[in-house]
């Protein structure tokens, strides 16, 4: 089938630049960004081979789920959404592509995961969350993009309770996030079990402050946490550094 018969009206596909793969967004609604991509790259170099369930919470139109079943050989991949236009979006996606035997999507409220998949269930999980807390420059709470980037839906508090009740003992967490935001994750993260084990500071240049931070947790792991070096988008000629353009795959 053309994959244009998958669009409806005022949307659009866009080449992932990965196995083929095509991803529906609507230009007047969330868009994924580079923090999706760069998440997708930390998991999947971390992850290894012989995970067998993956999920990957706030999944918006499905971005991570996608690339991550591009970048590893995880056998089961699980998006949750709260949105139901956005999760249906991202099934539309994952039917384009056929991949519709290895993804699915949820259209789930975290905070009722409990309800949508068994507990300690998964090898990992997956979460590009929402950055800013409720209030904060909110417009219309409604919005698509309100949505994706405030806490109104659920807070960092619910994220991480969620992912430690799905996750097995010794599964792995991967999440992107501001660095503004560093002591409420780190703090958050023990409370829920999900020990911080490595950082990752993300600077769109080597001058600039960092923009981002990408965490990786140990459900139940021990209290010992390791600094990485930088990731550094931009060189100095203002083009992609090489790390960057092995992440985007080109």
């Amino acid at each position: 089938m053309n994959k244009d018969s998958y669009l409806r009206a005022g949307e659009r596909l866009d080449d992932l630049q990965r196995n083929g793969l095509f991803i529906i967004q609507d230009p007047k609604g969330f868009c994924f960004g580079m923090d999706a991509v760069l998440l997708s790259g930390f998991a999947a170099e971390r992850m290894g081979s012989g995970r067998d369930r993956l999920l990957d919470l706030c999944t918006g139109n499905g971005i991570i789920a996608l690339l991550l079943s591009a970048k590893t050989d995880v056998s089961h991949i699980v998006g949750m959404e709260i949105q139901h236009e956005v999760a249906e979006r991202a099934e539309r996606s994952v039917e384009m592509n056929a991949l519709g035997a290895r993804i699915d999507i949820l259209t789930c409220d975290i905070k009722m995961a409990a309800d949508a998949v068994s507990a300690a269930s998964f090898d990992a999980v997956t979460v590009n969350p929402p950055y800013f807390k409720k209030g904060h420059g909110i417009t219309n709470p409604k919005d698509a993009k309100t949505v994706a980037r405030h806490e109104i839906s659920c807070t960092l508090e619910d994220i991480l309770e969620t992912a430690a009740y799905a996750l097995k003992e010794g599964g792995s967490f991967y999440m992107v996030h501001k660095p503004q935001r560093l002591t409420d994750i780190i703090c958050g993260m023990r409370r829920a079990r999900l020990e911080p084990k490595v950082l990752k500071p993300v600077y769109p240049r080597i001058s600039s402050e960092p923009s981002m931070i990408l965490i990786e947790g140990r459900k139940g792991g021990n209290a010992e946490i390791r600094m990485e070096k930088p990731l550094i988008i931009y060189g100095e000629d203002g083009k992609y550094t090489e790390e960057m353009y092995t992440i985007y795959g080109y």
